[in-house]
């Protein structure tokens, strides 16, 4: 099996200050990890290209992204929300992040490899059509998916978010598309304090209260997203891959531990194995601590190798 690893050196380039857990040293603790237990030999590695504007505008306006663009700041940083802003790499390190998702699709889609992990940030499961918000620019799943709908020609793609947040830019984008099944668990009441209201037919959101551990997750993915999927029958898989819902980790208050997602993974592997060739794409979101982000990638993607 040819597991992709795939990350560029400018996504770690972009920063928002040494205080801000959304750091370059998520990435440095993921690639030292999969290096200490002897995985990294095992994966294929691509750097990322950087996106075209084409594909980023099948999930954003076209004003968006040119106005994202003309606010890069030459030094220093640009706040484009609370808890969000821009430093002179940041445009780069989205254009990669965005890229590797793109590449990722092509190469699963060509049959070079079977599976992909897209080590990239910023991170983009909160990113609206037409604003930025929650750490996140470009939404990386959303072009990753529809790139393979309309590019690509597919006619159904999943796509299973894990993050201890809700994707809220995800579903803004992709909700109503009948072409997509999005199914996802989120801790509520949180941030961002969306996904209860009135979600579309195409949405599998399932709230989950603080305290929340891995057996009623498990239970959650097997008897609310395993049938959703059985029906939907897609042919290929997208993963907004966040590990904040980990029981160390102190932006979430849940209580998920590395086998959960390990579980979660093989789960969506034998639905893949079913009806979508094998065909995954999986991109980072959340993860804060930065030893448990380490241990819990390293379980998804030795899970995606069969290592």
């Amino acid at each position: 099996m040819h597991t992709g690893f795939i990350t560029h050196t400018a996504c770690a380039a972009h920063e928002m200050g040494s205080w801000h857990p959304e750091s370059p040293e998520r990435l440095s603790a993921i690639h030292d990890h999969l290096i200490a237990i002897g995985l990294s030999p095992h994966l294929v590695h691509i750097d990322a290209p950087a996106a075209d504007l084409a594909a980023i505008e099948r999930a954003h306006d076209r004003r968006y992204i040119d106005e994202l663009r003309s606010r890069i700041p030459k030094q220093g940083y640009a706040p484009v929300d609370p808890d969000t802003s821009m430093n002179p790499a940041t445009w780069d390190a989205a254009l990669r992040s965005t890229g590797a998702v793109i590449e990722a699709t092509d190469q699963v889609l060509s049959g070079a490899l079977e599976n992909a992990f897209c080590a990239v940030r910023p991170p983009g499961h909160h990113a609206l059509r037409a604003q930025a918000m929650g750490f996140c620019f470009f939404n990386n799943v959303a072009i990753g998916a529809l790139h393979a709908l309309e590019a690509h020609r597919l006619a159904r793609v999943a796509v299973i978010d894990f993050d201890v947040h809700h994707g809220n830019g995800t579903e803004d984008i992709l909700a109503d598309d009948e072409r997509v099944l999005m199914a996802s668990f989120f801790q509520h009441p949180f941030y961002p304090y969306t996904g209860t209201e009135h979600p579309a037919k195409n949405m599998v959101n399932v709230p989950l209260p603080a305290g929340t551990k891995g057996d009623v997750v498990r239970q959650v993915v097997d008897e609310v997203w395993l049938p959703r999927l059985e029906r939907f029958r897609p042919e290929m898989i997208f993963i907004s891959a966040g590990f904040d819902a980990h029981r160390e980790d102190d932006l979430g208050q849940m209580g998920l531990v590395e086998a959960d997602y390990a579980y979660i993974t093989q789960r969506l592997m034998e639905v893949a194995a079913r009806h979508s060739r094998n065909r995954i794409v999986s991109t980072l979101e959340g993860g804060y601590n930065l030893s448990a982000l380490a241990r819990s990638v390293a379980a998804h993607v030795k899970t995606l190798a069969q290592i």
